[in-house]
């Protein structure tokens, strides 16, 4: 027997009484016949990217692919479907008027701001740590006089940050440990 969770009783409930609703074919019902949603509505789970609690998240988006609602997950472990008024803002971080949508760029020395392409931001941002870890790696360090290989670069530093899931935060740390980073910390610890 399967365990049956909150949310899915729920829907179960939903799908129940909505099933009483349907057209039987009397001839009260034939008139009714299909009636549309207003609009397309998709769901999906994630983490609030406001304090480092891991709040689960049900975040519902139109077909444009625009959040529309966030409500807390009953079925996550840390909040149990309860949310503060932070989290319950998360749509307004992708909606509002006043969110970037293109890379800006300062060069050193300059006023003015200058927009640049993704691909050259991208491209940019490894030339200038594969740079730095060239600069600062260091193979070996004696030890009682002897080499020792340790392999890191001492000018890279990664810092996580409290909104990531469990496998971002693996990822990130899977490529800075392949860089060298030995200055690994996370934001909730500082």
């Amino acid at each position: 027997m399967t365990k049956l969770s909150r949310r899915h009783f729920l829907v179960l409930c939903a799908a129940t009484n909505a099933g009483l609703l349907l057209p039987t074919g009397s001839a009260a019902a034939k008139g009714i016949g299909d009636f549309p949603l207003h609009k397309k509505v998709g769901e999906g789970l994630t983490i609030c990217p406001y304090c480092s609690c891991g709040c689960g998240l049900v975040i519902a988006t139109d077909e444009n692919g625009h959040i529309t609602n966030a409500e807390g997950d009953p079925d996550h472990i840390v909040n149990r479907g309860a949310l503060d008024p932070k989290s319950v803002s998360v749509p307004q971080l992708s909606n509002s008027p006043l969110r970037l949508k293109t890379v800006m760029y300062r060069a050193p020395g300059s006023e003015k701001w200058e927009e640049k392409s993704w691909d050259w931001a991208t491209a940019e941002i490894a030339k200038r740590i594969k740079k730095t870890r060239d600069d600062s790696f260091v193979s070996t360090v004696k030890v009682d006089g002897k080499d020792v290989t340790v392999n890191r670069a001492e000018g890279l530093a990664w810092i996580g940050g409290a909104a990531n899931n469990s496998e971002d935060c693996y990822l990130s740390v899977k490529l800075a440990r392949a860089l060298g980073v030995v200055y690994l910390e996370h934001q909730a610890r500082i």
